[in-house]
């Protein structure tokens, strides 16, 4: 597997919020986690990306590289990409600083640091054609879903090999959903590993291979993504009265 997260529990201080998470996603698939808002889904993408607070048990491996003890600027060098949920961008900044804001880390990844950080803006604009000709504008002028495509955008700038994506379609409108799932799709057939956090249950079973659901930190129920393709049980999946297609 690209990406392999074993028995991972930990929380914030005295607060456990994940109890013994599994689950995988290999090289161009993607892999949705699903559950209720408080099931745990964000705490295991911070765990994964080094940024829960409280490890106490568990290991990430990327490619078969145990990234457990790395902080979270080296995960990112390792490469494991990340786009929280938020449009976490820098607004007063352009566009364009923005993205060499997030290839910053790529200096010590590749040994002709200029030509590849230029070589990745110029693949951001040709990924992202909506943001390409705001290149100069802040990024708090864009719309909505221009500041997701671009904090998508610079998340991609170091040319990671995983994709953490949480909730990307969060408050944007129903034609812009549509367009970032497009994008995500078109990320997996490029080769990345995608490990997908979405509310918009629909959307994601329509581009993922695999499923995992999360209810109150650990995971409940896993299996390909035909397997979930039942709208009921979906739904029954987040009123919790799940029926285990396999127990983690």
């Amino acid at each position: 597997m690209m990406l392999e997260v074993k028995d991972v529990a930990g929380g914030y201080g005295d607060i456990q919020v994940l109890w013994g998470v599994s689950t995988s996603v290999d090289k161009g698939h993607i892999t949705a986690i699903l559950g209720r808002n408080g099931a745990g889904k964000t705490s295991l993408l911070n765990a994964i990306a080094g940024l829960l607070p409280d490890v106490s048990a568990g290991s990430v491996a990327l490619d078969g590289r145990d990234l457990s003890k790395l902080p979270p600027y080296d995960r990112v060098r390792a490469g494991l990409g990340y786009v929280q949920e938020g449009k976490r961008i820098f607004r007063r900044r352009t566009v364009e600083e923005n993205l060499l804001l997030g290839g910053f880390t790529a200096k010590r990844r590749f040994h002709s640091a200029r030509a590849d950080l230029r070589d990745a803006l110029e693949q951001a604009y040709e990924r992202f054609p909506m943001i390409a000709t705001r290149r100069k504008a802040p990024a708090g002028r864009l719309s909505g879903g221009q500041q997701q495509m671009l904090a998508i955008a610079q998340a991609l700038m170091p040319r990671p090999s995983v994709l953490l994506l949480d909730e990307p379609s969060a408050g944007l409108a129903p034609g812009i959903v549509a367009d970032v799932f497009n994008m995500v799709a078109g990320l997996k057939q490029e080769g990345l590993a995608i490990l997908l956090v979405e509310q918009v249950v629909e959307q994601a079973l329509r581009i993922a291979d695999d499923v995992a659901v999360m209810e109150s930190g650990r995971l409940v129920t896993s299996g390909k993504v035909s397997d979930f393709d039942d709208a009921a049980m979906v739904r029954d999946l987040y009123l919790g009265k799940h029926d285990p297609l396999k127990q983690s």
